[in-house]
């Protein structure tokens, strides 16, 4: 399996391993499979065995398999068993599925070491990551962004690993206490945490500019955990599978996934899996008033917004208004042409945005509506509360306000959508405490696991929204730090 930029297509082909440690392409693009693998109906019969008789672990093995060829299976095996396991995981599915009715699913992401869906990729990255370093005898400086779940799960699957450090930007005051107790309350060497003065996409652009920085990120073995990094979505791409497998009982039949999202990260995923084969109808965007990525689907422009256009909102991990992985999906809309995706994502958007009238727009619309099933909608602070009590009084099911936003809007757009409907869970609803007592009027329970967080010391550093000195932090904490 070769992997190319979707910035120059043309260029020379990169293995797993390199893109893994790379995290973004050098050219400023993000990293794609040169040509997806396919799923048969004879594939997903055992896979539907499999995992029935041996686990997640083992489907994600044979996922992996088809990606990763520079990597014995073997290995891959174990590294997915060490990945996917309880403890690590409170139940034993790993991601187990609700039905709520014959059209309406939850699957549950939200079962590992920081109750959020970033533990489905994060647990896998930092296995694969300690064992292609100490297969190298290298160490990796990881600098990420999170706008509330993405850091912590982060810094929990690397926390106490060799070889690797991890540096991750924050937007100062823009997480909820939960999120922020997570993540500042480690006290582990090789983790660093930085309260930006800014938003999230502010941090988000620090990672790329420091990334554009050849000979910084070469002297200290800059590499990512963001989504940017390709081995996140291919992780990510296990669940569509697993819980495709779990709400069907043949191959022919189709289901719809509704995906709370502002990075596009998750449901980009789903893209991967609908490309591959998987029998999905509708992949689903849902997002809240910083809506973006629905004002794209619905008349195909996409104009990122300013940091001050940015609102603070009760789904703060989709407070996001530059899409990182939307690159990824144009790049299969415009049928792989690096130059196109280069001048729209290296000038356009750095401009303002573009329309796909530019490129022959209703072409180009059409190949992403009904070839690749997207739709999309947006919801909010009220949607989120009404649909918060409403499950909760309809279904006895509590759910965050994240979750919420994917309820409402596959809820709104069930007319246009033949097939069930399978909402991804975004984290469970104790990182978002104040949002659930205002539609319950009491606070959610903590798991016995997430027991005096609250009470933790915290370790962070407050830094100014300059990418010159977030550079010297890291420069002098390396120097100053063995891992």
């Amino acid at each position: 399996m070769d992997y190319i930029s979707t910035r120059d297509s043309s260029a020379s082909a990169y293995t797993f391993t390199d893109i893994l440690l790379m995290g973004l392409s050098p050219d400023g693009g993000l990293f794609m499979p040169a040509v997806y693998p396919t799923i048969s109906s004879e594939t997903l019969s055992q896979w539907r065995e499999l995992i029935d008789t041996k686990g997640y672990a083992a489907l994600t093995a044979e996922v992996l398999k088809l990606f990763v060829d520079d990597i014995p299976e073997a290995d891959l095996e174990a590294i997915a068993a060490r990945a996917y396991r309880t403890p690590v995981f409170a139940d034993e599915k790993i991601v187990p599925v609700t039905k709520l009715n014959d059209a309406l699913y939850i699957a549950h992401l939200s079962e590992g070491p920081t109750a959020a869906f970033k533990d489905m990729a994060m647990q896998l990255l930092g296995e694969l990551f300690e064992y292609e370093l100490g297969r190298r005898g290298e160490e990796i400086n990881i600098l990420g962004a999170t706008s509330g779940d993405t850091g912590s799960s982060a810094e929990y699957a690397m926390r106490g690993r060799d070889n690797i450090r991890v540096f991750m930007l924050t937007p100062a005051g823009r997480m909820t206490p939960f999120q922020q107790a997570q993540m500042f309350g480690l006290d582990d060497p090789n983790i660093f945490n930085i309260a930006l003065d800014g938003v999230f996409d502010d941090c988000q652009d620090i990672v790329k500019e420091v990334n554009s920085d050849p000979a910084f990120k070469a002297k200290y073995s800059i590499g990512a955990v963001n989504s940017i990094n390709w081995a996140r979505l291919l992780a990510q791409v296990v669940y569509y599978i697993s819980s495709y497998l779990k709400v069907t009982e043949t191959n022919d039949e189709l289901v719809s996934f509704s995906v709370p999202t502002g990075n596009f990260g998750d449901i980009c995923a789903g893209h991967v899996a609908k490309q591959m084969g998987l029998p999905i109808d509708k992949l689903i965007v849902a997002t809240n008033e910083n809506d973006v990525l629905d004002e794209f689907f619905r008349d195909g422009d996409y104009r990122p917004r300013s940091a001050a256009e940015t609102h603070a909102t009760s789904s703060p991990s989709m407070d996001i208004s530059k899409a990182s992985n939307f690159e990824r999906m144009i790049f299969d809309a415009v049928l792989r042409d690096g130059r196109t995706t280069a001048d729209l994502f290296g000038n356009k958007v750095k401009q303002g945005g573009f329309s796909l009238d530019e490129l022959g727009g209703a072409e180009v619309m059409e190949r992403i509506r009904d070839e690749f099933g997207f739709l999309s909608g947006s919801s909010t602070h009220q949607n989120r509360v009404e649909t918060i009590k409403r499950i909760k009084d309809e279904y006895d099911v509590l759910v965050d306000p994240h979750t919420a936003d994917g309820i409402q809007v596959a809820q709104n757009l069930a007319g246009e959508v033949e097939s069930p409907i399978v909402v991804l869970e975004t984290a469970l609803p104790v990182k978002f405490s104040d949002t659930i007592v205002e539609a319950l009027g009491e606070a959610p329970e903590i798991p016995e696991r997430f027991a005096g967080i609250m009470e933790a010391d915290r370790h962070v550093t407050d830094m100014p929204n300059d990418a010159e000195k977030v550079k010297q932090f890291i420069a002098e904490a390396i120097d100053n730090t063995d891992v």
